[in-house]
């Protein structure tokens, strides 16, 4: 398997580039770090890139990129992906600061992008917006969960951290509770994509901005009882869901297989369980609105 590290960044298509230009500069906070005609790459205050953002025919998540070790050379990777029948095509200078990148499908029809080695941009630590530190986790509805689950398990090893019923599952490819989710539907397509955000005060701080800048909260604040975190949910101007969040549960010891104990829990300690129908959504009051699952 590739034991991918990290999530590294996502690729979407939008119908209107300049609307999403301005909502992830202005209202987010990130910069720009590269500009092309029909493609623009985001970064962090850090230099980290985040997002990639290309013109299409309708709002879309089509890529996702991860970084492998970085002893690994793409040769190494290319070779795992070999020994499962996948073939990966190789791209150089496809995204600045990484010199190539594996690309193939996983099964829901999404571009998986791994790389080993990558250079920053520059900082650019300007006060604007939200300034998330970085991007969390996406989720996901597929037609079957299963094979999604096994395919992330064996090729790209990641760990299943938690589960809802037979419909929901929570997967980590690194400390972190979950960097993808799955959930069983008639229609694959994206829920969410969340970033992470430095405490409370910050998430507060980032729903008054909405607010001021007419973006309004379709669930939270408030507290998930699978995962810990702390969210805030709002659609962007082409209607995508994105999730800030802070306070996601961790497993920094991975060969102890428990997440870091926390006092509002009850379970201690919490390890990778699978939760049943009735479990909260929201630790703190109300569950998702009507049709948030959708």
């Amino acid at each position: 398997m590739l034991q991918v590290q990290r999530i590294s960044h996502a690729t979407f298509e939008t119908p209107d580039l300049e609307r999403q230009i301005d909502y992830y500069t202005n209202i987010l906070g990130f910069s720009i770090g590269v500009r092309e005609k029909d493609r623009v790459f985001l970064k962090t205050a850090m230099g980290e890139h985040v997002l990639t953002v290309m013109r299409g025919e309708y709002a879309r998540c089509t890529r996702l990129a991860f970084q492998a070790d970085v002893s690994k050379s793409l040769a190494d990777l290319e070779k795992s992906l070999a020994g499962h029948s996948i073939r990966a095509e190789r791209a150089t200078d496809f995204v600045p600061g990484i010199k190539e990148v594996l690309s193939f499908l996983d099964p829901k029809g999404t571009t998986i992008e791994v790389f080993s080695r990558a250079e920053l941009y520059t900082e650019d630590r300007a006060p604007r917006g939200i300034l998330p530190l970085r991007l969390g986790h996406l989720a996901f509805k597929v037609q079957d969960l299963q094979a999604i689950v096994k395919f992330y398990v064996d090729i790209l090893g990641f760990r299943v951290s938690d589960g809802r019923q037979d419909f929901f599952v929570f997967m980590r490819c690194g400390p972190d509770h979950h960097t993808v989710n799955f959930a069983t539907a008639d229609k694959i397509k994206m829920h969410h994509i969340a970033f992470e955000l430095k405490d409370a005060a910050e998430i507060m701080r980032a729903c008054d901005f909405l607010g001021r800048n007419k973006y309004r909260l379709i669930w939270g604040p408030g507290r998930h009882v699978i995962g810990d975190n702390i969210f805030t949910y709002h659609r962007d101007p082409d209607g995508q869901i994105v999730e800030l969040f802070t306070e996601l549960a961790t497993m920094p010891q991975e060969g102890l297989g428990a997440f870091v104990a926390r006092p509002w829990r009850d379970d201690r300690p919490y390890k990778p369980t699978v939760w049943g129908g009735d479990t909260l959504g929201n630790l703190w009051g109300a569950g998702p609105p009507p049709g948030f699952g959708d």
